[in-house]
């Protein structure tokens, strides 16, 4: 597959297509059955230690909702710790998954009904692994070995490195990390599978920005990912050489891969007609798609050829060249969408993908602990993140600080790195000068624990030096040749290298000694202020132990490196949630930091019993301001983190809606005695854009945009009522269910309703009216007759707007105020008394003729405490209440749409309006990823080529779909296309707006 880049707008592509990713990610984790993920993760690594740290990550991933719990994730080492190339750590990775089924027996329990039996043969095992093994879904991420040009990633894996993008979505959320972005990307390539199994292989130094759910992957063979690079960057990596034969345009190139070369010189890609006719060339990106029948015969090769892992085999050079003309079959490439290459190969590639193309998706300030301005001086480009930064700290340009403690007297230069280091406060008061350390600009400086030491490892080098280089091949240290190094500190050759190979690498530079004396030392060799030839510091150097970038990597304890990170993660989570509960206005989301607080093994649940005893302050402190709901639902997050289940309940039931005196409706006289008789009847709305915008809380705190209009159904309005009075005193209701129910005394309608009640509707109309307490019912009745001519559920708001009917009908028969104004407040009322909870878009969208655009501002609307009945309803206030970023972001972005809609309506551009409702109803997944099913996604996906846009009716996803057709034609072909396929039984209306109520 190949794709010609273009630029143009790439910052806005970038972005979006990092939006879909995550959103399909999300969606894949919290609905499997609608949105399918991998059946397996599988990460290779370098050793048994390295799989261990792994491991942890995985389990970090699923924790924060990255993987889905029901994939198996495994992190595979190299057999014996040995170096075997990314094409047996192909092989072994699969072999180790199928021992991994067998082993725990998912295989005998799994959801499709094959299992592996118990063969009497060891090759009938295998057969019965492999025929199970190629029905799964596997991704595959090379993620072992050394990362020698980015040294300050080796201990954490350079896949894990920290790269915040969309970081500010959510914002009391992990760190990003590459890794959850290529699950992102990796998410929608998921599809391309369909039901047949298959393997997906990615490497864990690229993320490849392209939409995976556009790929075609040819059957029973497999597929290489490619984009065009320029020849300096394609040097340095793998080349796919095209064939001239096949399909072209503007957008892609369809056409057989004749090779491979790898790293390839100018005079190689010459040679092998490699060059395209821009100048650039096809760059292999590491991503190979692998299905049908060569997946088999890969599963097959993994588990009947193991004496072939333990040989070194290239995944490049020789596993898929098997698919290749040059060297075998053919291997076609496919159209994509626009690819980014983001390669992290090396420590000055990573800033730059964190300050250039992708700089205003970086989110800056994340999970940090940073003095005020007047304490500090830190450079607004630079990015911290899981970091703590004390007063008199200075901060460049562009650095990165990532999950760090930085004390005191630090200054960190401009494009600088600096990466799990824990700088304490040295509390030497013998001397009269402060210790001060300078970090260089370009520099990176990290730590690393090591296995037999009690201190941890202080390293450093520039930030363009390439450990690889030899001494003698522009080799440097620190940015300066080796040549130059040794001859300004007076080290000799044989102080650092005993072998013939002299590189950074290998080179004996780092000693392990006391951490301020490493600190001291470390500045010594960088050559900084008036160190030079210190005799003191060089005799200091040389009689230490010392250890070399190779040491260090084979020497971690990885162990004490995920303890030391989680805990120090932690204390930033509660120093956050403890300012947040002190000093603030409840504004994070403390159950997500909680979960961070209680990985700190030691204290965490001490931690949080804490913050629970805070708790009673909270509305003392800030009663005027802080919302009761947000109050309780913070001590009922911190109550599930104590694990306090029952004094949990009892919370949860505080924040029930207990009634409150809402009515300041005065008696009315009675008007006359003689019988009146009034009909109401309305429309359904349709909703564009801007649910949940109008739902209390969020609507009592932040602005509220809704797009919505009035349509009647089959040339009728389909919601209406009749009420009359009548001689005999009581109430009699009816609905158009058969359901009738008399009430001789009107004292016995009392809140709170039974659920269940089919008249709770009227009942709460009655008491918001205030009609219950009106002289009018003393001498006479009221006969009650409702209808809703349309499914029930049909999300088109027929609850609300029934009870706007009903309501208008009452204060019309009454002499009330049956504005609509005063009719949409009191509705707002009925729902939080009945218990169904609810906001304004509803009966707006009925009273209103038309399409409307309608805001509401925080403080209009009734205060009210609220009581949910729905349950996604109820999910959604309760992730509001959390503060949950994810989903207060959602509906900011659902507020804006409507504003996006209005426009495209008022410039009649229906394009732009279905683009709109395409991310609106992907927000409303994003919100309640059950407010779809399969059914809905298919039917969709078969209306896509007629449609602009499509989306549910209402908030939560109801029983109607709204179909932007892209023209008439378009509309009368897919309305005849729907009648004629078996597979969907629904009924298309014919609808009209509505103009005039």
């Amino acid at each position: 597959m190949s794709k010609r880049s273009s630029t143009n707008k790439h910052h806005l592509d970038l972005e979006q297509l990092l939006r879909k990713s995550w959103y399909r990610l999300r969606l894949s984790v919290r609905c499997p059955s609608r949105v399918p993920t991998w059946d397996a993760i599988v990460l290779t690594a370098a050793s048994p230690e390295q799989a261990a740290l792994y491991e942890w990550q995985l389990k970090r991933a699923i924790r924060f909702g990255r993987i889905s719990d029901s994939t198996v994730t495994l992190a595979v080492p190299d057999p014996d710790g040995q170096r075997i190339g990314s094409g047996a750590a192909t092989l072994n990775a699969i072999l180790a998954l199928a021992n991994h089924y067998k082993t725990s027996k998912v295989a005998s329990n799994c959801s499709d009904g094959s299992y592996i039996p118990h063969e009497s043969s060891e090759n009938e095992a295998s057969t019965s692994m492999i025929n199970f093994l190629r029905k799964k879904h596997i991704l595959l991420l090379h993620a072992g070995g050394d990362s020698k040009r980015v040294p300050w990633a080796n201990p954490m894996g350079k896949v894990f490195l920290p790269l915040p993008y969309l970081a500010a979505d959510d914002l009391d959320g992990p760190v990003p990390l590459l890794f959850d972005h290529i699950l992102a990307i990796s998410s929608c390539a998921r599809q391309a599978y369909n039901n047949e199994g298959g393997l997906f292989i990615m490497t864990g130094d690229v993320l490849p920005c392209f939409d995976a759910s556009a790929m075609v992957l040819p059957e029973d063979t497999s597929c290489i990912i490619t984009v065009p690079i320029t020849l300096d960057i394609a040097s340095n990596h793998g080349v796919i050489v095209a064939s001239k034969t096949g399909n072209s345009d503007e957008i892609c190139s369809v056409n057989p891969v004749a090779n491979l070369l790898q790293k390839p010189s100018m005079e190689e890609l010459n040679r092998h007609n490699a060059i395209l006719d821009d100048g650039r060339t096809l760059l292999d990106t590491g991503i190979i798609a692998v299905r049908g029948k060569a997946w088999e015969d890969l599963v097959t090769l993994s588990c009947l050829s193991q004496p072939m892992i333990s040989e070194l085999m290239s995944l490049y050079e020789d596993l898929v060249a098997a698919w290749v003309p040059a060297r075998h079959e053919w291997l076609r490439s496919r159209p994509l969408d626009d690819l980014s290459f983001l390669h992290f190969g090396t420590s000055s590639e990573v800033l730059d993908h964190l300050s250039g193309i992708g700089t205003r998706l970086v989110g800056r300030r994340h999970l940090c602990s940073i003095p005020a301005t007047t304490m500090s001086d830190i450079a607004a480009s630079a990015i911290i993140v899981s970091s703590k930064i004390s007063p008199g700290v200075s901060i460049g340009e562009d650095s990165l600080v990532y999950d760090s403690s930085i004390s005191g007297g630090i200054q960190i230069g401009s494009l600088s790195i600096v990466v799990g280091v824990i700088i304490p406060e040295k509390n030497d008061r013998t001397t009269k000068d402060p210790f001060t350390f300078l970090l260089p600009d370009r520099h990176c400086l990290w730590e690393v624990p090591l296995i037999g030491c009690t201190e941890r490892v202080i390293v450093f080098c520039g930030l363009h030096d390439n450990p690889k280089n030899p001494l003698s091949k522009d080799g440097t240290f620190c940015g300066k040749p080796w040549e130059k190094v040794l001859d300004d500190l007076g080290i000799q050759e044989n102080d650092l290298w005993i072998s013939q190979e002299k590189c950074l690498w290998n080179a004996k530079l780092f000693p392990v000694l006391p951490y301020f004396e490493m600190l001291s030392l470390a500045n010594w060799l960088m050559g900084l202020g008036n160190y030079g030839k210190n005799e003191g510091f060089l005799s200091l150097w040389q009689t230490s132990k010392r250890v070399s970038l190779e040491e260090l990597h084979r020497s971690i304890d990885f162990p004490q490196m995920c303890s030391t990170s989680g805990n120090h993660q932690a204390d930033l989570a509660a120093k956050i949630a403890r300012a947040c509960l002190t000093f603030g206005l409840l504004g994070r989301n403390l159950a997500q930091l909680c979960q961070e607080i209680l990985q700190m093994k030691d204290s965490g649940d001490e931690i949080c019993k804490n913050f629970l005893e805070l708790c009673p302050n909270l509305l003392a402190q800030n009663s005027k301001i802080l919302p009761k709901s947000r109050a309780y639902q913070v001590q009922v997050d911190l109550l599930r983190a104590c694990n306090k289940h029952e004094e949990t309940s009892e919370v949860e039931h505080q924040t029930s809606f207990r009634g409150q005196d809402n009515n300041n409706l005065d008696g009315l006289e009675d008007q006359t005695s003689r019988h009146r008789k009034v009909k109401v009847e309305l429309p359904v709305r349709v909703d564009f854009v801007g649910g949940w915008s109008d739902t209390p809380p969020w609507s009592l705190e932040r602005a509220g945009c809704v797009l919505n209009m009035a349509i009647t159904l089959d040339n009728s309005l389909p919601i209406g009522i009749v009420i009359e009075t009548t001689q005999t005193p009581g109430l009699l209701i009816t609905d158009d269910a058969s359901n009738e129910l008399y009430i001789k005394d009107l004292s016995s309608i009392t809140t709170p309703f039974d659920q269940n009640d089919p008249f709770r509707l009227v009942k709460s109309a009655l008491l918001v009216t205030g009609i219950l307490y009106d002289r009018i019912l003393v001498s006479m009745g009221l006969r009650v007759k409702t209808w809703a001519h349309i499914p029930r559920g049909s999300g088109l708001g027929t609850s609300s707007i029934l009870a706007a009917a009903v309501v208008k009908g009452l204060l019309r028969i009454t002499y009330g105020d049956e504005s609509n104004e005063n009719v949409a407040r009191l509705v707002l009322v009925l729902e939080q008394i009945m218990g169904t909870g609810g906001g304004w878009q509803d009966q707006i969208g009925g009273l209103y003729p038309g399409i409307k655009f309608t805001t509401s501002f925080p403080g209009i609307p009734l205060r009210l405490q609220v009581r949910l009945a729905h349950q996604v309803l109820q999910k959604v206030v309760i992730r509001y209440l959390q503060r949950d970023n994810l989903l207060i972001s959602s509906i900011k972005r659902l507020a804006e749409l409507a504003k996006t809609g209005r426009e495209a309506l008022m410039n009649c551009n229906i394009d732009e309006l279905g683009d709109t409702m395409m991310e609106t109803w992907r927000l409303h997944q994003e919100l309640d990823p059950h407010c779809s099913n399969e059914f809905v996604d298919r039917l969709f996906a078969f209306a896509d080529r007629y449609c602009c846009g499509y989306k549910l009716v209402g908030a939560g996803g109801g029983g109607f779909a709204l179909l932007l057709a892209k023209k008439t034609e378009s509309a009368r072909q897919l309305r005849c296309a729907l009648e004629e396929n078996r597979e969907f039984d629904v009924k298309v209306y014919n609808w009209s707006v509505c103009l005039e109520n």
